[in-house]
């Protein structure tokens, strides 16, 4: 072990981490009469994880609050149970305080190992300060009030043993993925492969750089769209037929899918603790497009089967053959776009049966 990797250990185990308030049973304290998720909303987590089973048959009432609202005091906390999504602000804090008695509980969703992406070094140094200051420093106020904590993956549920945490995979509204695309025009057999990722993953950038660089100067008909920031946009600049664009709200990105169509998409997935405990959510993105999806084989998307679904090893020459022959198969891209589809449609069903505040 590198003297850096004993350090950030040495850290990790420093930060703040989900605690079950003492003496929950681990779910409601009550009869719950209403639910108010708080979050930074919109957001792709409320929407994947909470939207369709807060709306399942026989859930109570609920309310989409955000954080920053700078006024808490028109919620009703009369038996209302509490959800923070990913993040708490100081104001939503007071204000579960100040209505403790009242409530039915409080819960907290986690979809990342949020200790893990703060001592590595892959997220920009801003984005690290900002989780510590939005989803860690929280916890000692809202640890003393936590009956329940939810995470998305089984390996993130173990990175939370101190609380106990839930499993809770993704369950996506229908809406969110089953859209109707208009027939992207065809110019001379044009294809447009994507990859849409966030600043912190930089090592998928450098992954697939190599291999882009190699299928277009293969097919001239290929297009290649990348989300890119300060870390990673150096690696695609000056390359021909790549559009560099940069991150857009989660609003913008969802009226963007109605309006296009991406004919592969692409999801790298490098092996690391923060990955590992990942969950598929992108599988729902690359639905919603339309695209033949390629996945790595991974903790998230899970190895080669029998599903249909594109998953391939992280060997470059594998990825790059993959891409050449799909290129040229429009059937294959139906086929595995398809199969995709069908795995998240499978997701979708999760949410019938609504959200369980049971304690344990």
């Amino acid at each position: 072990m590198t003297h850096e990797d004993w350090f950030g250990r040495l850290l990790k185990k420093a930060l703040p981490v989900p605690r079950l308030r003492p003496g929950t049973a681990g779910g409601a304290r009550g009869p719950v009469r209403r639910i108010i998720l708080f979050g930074r909303h919109p957001n792709p987590t409320s929407d994947y994880y909470f939207a369709a089973r807060l709306a399942a048959s026989g859930m109570p009432p609920f309310q989409i609050v955000d954080i920053h609202n700078g006024d808490f005091s028109g919620l009703d906390a009369d038996g209302a149970f509490v959800i923070f999504c990913r993040y708490a602000s100081s104001g939503a804090l007071q204000w579960i305080e100040q209505e403790s008695s009242k409530l039915a509980g409080v819960g907290l969703f986690l979809d990342d190992d949020i200790p893990g992406v703060i001592i590595g070094r892959e997220a920009p140094l801003g984005y690290r300060l900002s989780l510590f200051i939005r989803g860690l420093m929280p916890l000692r106020r809202l640890n003393r009030h936590l009956d329940i904590v939810w995470a998305s993956t089984p390996r993130l549920s173990e990175h939370l043993k101190s609380a106990d945490a839930r499993v809770l995979p993704p369950a996506p509204p229908e809406s969110l993925w089953d859209v109707p695309h208009p027939e992207r025009p065809a110019k001379d057999g044009d294809v447009l492969i994507a990859y849409h990722a966030t600043a912190i993953h930089v090592e998928e950038h450098r992954f697939l750089q190599p291999i882009l660089k190699e299928v277009l100067e293969a097919r001239p008909n290929v297009h290649f769209e990348v989300f890119a920031g300060k870390a990673t946009v150096q690696l695609w600049q000056g390359m021909e037929r790549v559009t560099l664009r940069q991150q857009i709200s989660w609003s913008a990105y969802l009226v963007e899918a109605l309006t296009r169509q991406i004919d592969i998409m692409l999801v790298p997935l490098g092996s690391s603790p923060v990955n590992d405990c990942r969950s598929a959510t992108k599988r729902i993105d690359v639905a919603r497009t339309g695209a033949a999806g390629f996945f790595a084989i991974s903790e998230a998307y899970g190895p080669a089967d029998a599903s249909g679904e594109i998953r391939l090893p992280n060997d470059p020459e594998v990825w790059r053959d993959a891409l050449l022959t799909f290129i040229d198969d429009p059937e294959k891209r139906r086929t595995a776009a398809e199969a995709t589809r069908h795995l998240v449609a499978a997701m979708t069903l999760r949410a019938q049966t609504g959200l369980d505040l049971r304690p344990l």
